[in-house]
């Protein structure tokens, strides 16, 4: 079979013989690249990434790879390229849409109509938190181990915990979220179901609520209807409040990150550290020093000038933690989030929000200590006879419940919009004290099995050693 080019039918003249009128086919011009469309001759013009892939195929293939043991090497490497890598590419692909409120005033939750403190969780509350503790149990606690030795959380886990809607929580319903009320206890109820199954896992789940959390409570109307509606929703952007530093002693009212005012708004420098997915993170709300004062600005990490690095931890290294860099970086003059007396209160909602993930954490110890104790045989008796390890346990669940109720007070007092400033700094001391505590005490009670990766106490010890440093992140 030949290959055959079409041609327009040739205009021949009339003879004298009259033949019957025939009616001619359409005749279409061949285009250049159709002339040139047969296999192997049209030459497709391949785009970086389609090179780049042809150069590691190739290099794959090769020998010496295994002669040298660098194969291993390079599939480690490759694997991280690719999660970070792709998770840039989704974080820069994304683009926030500026919307001006020009006259409107900003949206605002109303306070609690409860006018008493009240441990009884209403109905609402009550299906809430029992399906968070479902999602925990069965979704985040076996992909904990897994994820904490890869230091990396899965996407598919933000993306299950995003169709509960546990970001719209904190979003206004003006906006499509759920929030009709303050919902400052009903995010520490998730927050500590949520740390039940993983408190690494939990993290980069919380995380873009504390966002939502700080626009609703601090945000303008403009910012609010730019970012607010993308929360709401089940693509949830992964965003973070940045406050926390790689400093020893770090005081977040002492802030080295510094913000300078310009003519067109202000300039950013500085790193901030404890960023959960730190790699796909889309948003942030930064602290900075700004006069003397520390302020809260949103940047958008496709910003020029932010750098993403992985920063592993001892604890919560399932949260994927990452330092972000802010060299110069530009943003406008309505990217200053709140007044000067937010901040102080962002800070007291966050560290509610820790010692909400510390309880957490401290009731799976509980939970997971009791039977092993009672199952536990020494010298022919269960070890949970014995009046040391029986206290133990006592002390355990006494400091719990003394930890529980303080944070709930507080977030109590938070939706009544009462100051609740002191019961914060009592959760945040009694969390970090009491915190590293119990999980120490579990270790022990573990004996031998509790330095060992079988059993997830050793895990749930470093992550609660997190609730004395951790700042911002997580914002009832």
């Amino acid at each position: 079979m030949t290959d055959t080019v079409p041609t327009r039918w040739p205009q021949t003249r009339q003879t004298r013989t009259r033949q019957p009128p025939t009616r001619q086919p359409p005749t279409r011009q061949p285009s250049a690249r159709a002339r040139d469309s047969a296999i192997g001759t049209y030459r497709h013009r391949r785009s970086v990434t389609e090179i780049g892939l042809g150069l590691l195929a190739g290099l794959l293939s090769k020998d010496f790879l295994d002669r040298h043991d660098l194969r291993d090497p390079l599939n480690r490497g490759l694997k991280f390229g690719v999660r970070h890598g792709f998770g840039a590419v989704a974080a820069s692909t994304r683009q926030f849409a500026k919307v001006s409120a020009i006259g409107r005033p900003p949206t605002r939750l109303e306070p609690s109509t409860a006018d008493y403190f009240d441990l009884t969780p209403d109905d609402d509350q009550k299906m809430i938190v029992e399906t968070v503790n479902e999602f925990a149990e069965e979704i985040l606690r076996p992909a904990a181990r897994d994820a904490d030795d890869a230091a990396a959380c899965p996407a598919d886990l933000t993306a299950k915990a995003a169709e509960l809607g546990i970001t719209a929580l904190k979003v206004p319903e003006e906006f499509d979220g759920a929030a009709e009320y303050r919902t400052c206890v009903t995010s520490a109820l998730v927050a500590e179901a949520l740390a039940y199954g993983d408190m690494g896992l939990a993290l980069p789940i919380l995380a873009p609520g504390g966002v939502a959390s700080a626009l609703a409570h601090f945000g303008s109307a403009d910012q609010q209807g730019t970012y607010l509606s993308e929360f709401a929703g089940d693509n949830v952007p992964q965003a973070c409040v940045a406050i926390a530093e790689p400093h020893p002693l770090f005081d977040p009212t002492m802030l080295k990150t510094t913000a300078v005012r310009t003519p067109s708004g202000y300039r950013l420098d500085g790193v901030k550290s404890l960023v959960p997915a730190a790699a796909s993170c889309e948003l942030l709300i930064v602290a900075a020093q700004l006069d003397g004062r520390p302020a809260m600005f949103i940047v958008e990490t496709s910003s020029q000038g932010v750098t993403v690095k992985p920063d592993p931890s001892m604890g919560i290294r399932a949260a994927a933690l990452g330092q972000v860099e802010f060299d110069k970086v530009a943003v406008p003059l309505d990217a200053r989030l709140g007044e000067d007396t937010d901040y102080s209160e962002a800070i007291a909602l966050s560290r509610l929000g820790w010692a909400a993930l510390a309880v957490g954490t401290s009731h799976a110890v509980l939970d997971y200590v009791i039977p092993y104790v009672k199952e536990r045989e020494a010298f022919g008796e269960p070890i949970a006879r014995r009046q040391s390890v029986a206290f133990m346990c006592a002390d355990i669940a006494i400091e719990l419940d003394g930890l529980r109720l303080v944070t709930w007070r507080g977030a109590a007092r938070a939706d009544r919009g009462l100051p609740f400033a002191r019961e914060a700094a009592l959760a945040r001391r009694l969390a970090a004290d009491k915190g590293m505590r119990i999980g120490l005490d579990g270790v022990q009670l573990l004996g031998g099995h509790g330095y060992t990766k079988e059993h997830p106490v050793e895990r749930w010890y470093r992550d609660l050693r997190a609730v004395g440093v951790g700042e911002g992140v997580v914002m009832l």
